[in-house]
């Protein structure tokens, strides 16, 4: 985004963020306690698009972050999004299914100070991925003896049925990609918000990796 419009887009609070995780700490509060936070970086959003009801069906505000290069965009992109200041495409575009507040408009700035100190938020992130892994890590599965050779240390063990119906019914736990799988936490509490810092404090873990993308809604 340039210069020019950075300085005369104004910061514009929305009920939710985006913020990128860095990890998890100790912050302790003003009793003194000991407090497992959740470390989030949050980078400048910009609105690209704005969403209603009357034009698209439902309503919806629709924030762009950090440009790409030239030779990573399309003229799609670059079409889409020059009205919000990006030069080329973007990393992240991203919604959040709330009405704009009154007087929003395509290229003003989101506020990291849209979230407050004691917000309760619900928090929605793209889990690890574990790749393809057994029923003992992906369902929790006992299994069986580890000697004398029962042949059952880490097997799921007996899953058909009797002559009727002769099948495998659906939904039978087995093996399989484990992770990776869009969680929602709820009622997680913001713990503190430095906007000095471009950092938000939640209580708590918050699902995905380092440097993973997370969405947060007030509830």
């Amino acid at each position: 985004m340039s210069e020019e419009q950075e300085k005369t887009s104004t910061d514009i609070k929305l009920p939710g963020l985006f913020a990128f995780k860095e990890g998890m700490a100790t912050f302790y509060n003003e009793s003194g306690e000991a407090v497992p936070v959740t470390v989030l970086r949050y980078e400048p959003w910009v609105i690209s698009q704005i969403k209603t009801d009357a034009r698209d069906g439902y309503s919806a505000v629709q924030l762009a972050c950090q440009p790409k290069k030239k030779k990573n965009s399309n003229a799609a992109e670059k079409g889409h999004l020059k009205a919000s200041g990006f030069e080329n495409g973007a990393q992240y575009v991203r919604e959040l299914r709330v009405k704009a507040p009154e007087g929003t408009q395509v290229g003003a700035r989101v506020s990291i100070e849209s979230l407050s100190k004691g917000d309760i938020i619900k928090i929605s992130g793209v889990s690890k991925g574990h790749g393809f892994t057994g029923v003992l890590k992906r369902h929790n599965f006992q299994g069986g003896p580890g000697a004398h050779g029962s042949k059952f240390h880490r097997r799921p063990g007996s899953v058909g049925n009797r002559t009727w119906p002769g099948r495998v019914m659906p939904g039978k736990k087995f093996p399989g990609h484990y992770g990776d799988e869009s969680i929602t936490v709820k009622s997680v509490q913001v713990v503190k918000v430095m906007p000095e810092e471009n950092v938000v404090m939640v209580k708590g873990p918050v699902p995905g990796a380092r440097n993973s993308l997370v969405k947060m809604v007030r509830e």
